[in-house]
């Protein structure tokens, strides 16, 4: 069995899978094992590039999936930190539901991901009011 590593596939029946996979050799004819595969699918809105992200087969209680070379156009592997979150994420909150029953509501998480400082967010409100009155020399004036 080779390394694991996380992989975007297309499939021969147009989906795209992002899975943590590793390749078994089987005599010369490969399995590729996929580990909690999800469909990923990128959407474009006015607000920006969205990622629609689901599990593979839905209602299935089985982490670890086999297809065959044969099934696949083509394999990529992704180094995207991004991506990746994005599939830990959803793995861990799949994970952390329980099956809904009348005792127990659990409620996912919203699958929304906090901004960082890597991503654009360095202070809060205040804190950027007070700078843009610094530039603009606009002291105490907190009109609204």
């Amino acid at each position: 069995m080779g390394d694991e590593f996380y992989a975007i596939i297309k499939l021969t029946s147009g989906e795209e899978i992002l899975s943590l996979i590793s390749i078994d050799e089987n005599e010369g004819d490969p399995l590729i094992l996929l580990q909690n595969p999800i469909t990923i699918k990128a959407i474009s809105t006015p607000n920006g590039m969205h990622v629609k992200v689901k599990s593979w087969i839905e209602l299935s209680s089985d982490d670890i999936f086999i297809i065959k070379n044969d099934k696949i156009i083509t394999m990529t592997e992704t180094k995207d930190e991004r991506l990746i979150e994005i599939y830990t994420n959803y793995v861990e909150e799949e994970d952390s539901i329980d099956v809904y029953t009348n005792d127990n509501h659990q409620q996912p998480k919203s699958g929304k991901m906090k901004p960082s400082k890597k991503m654009g967010y360095i202070s809060s409100v205040e804190d950027a009011r007070k700078k843009l009155e610094d530039i603009f020399k606009l002291k105490g004036s907190k009109e609204s």
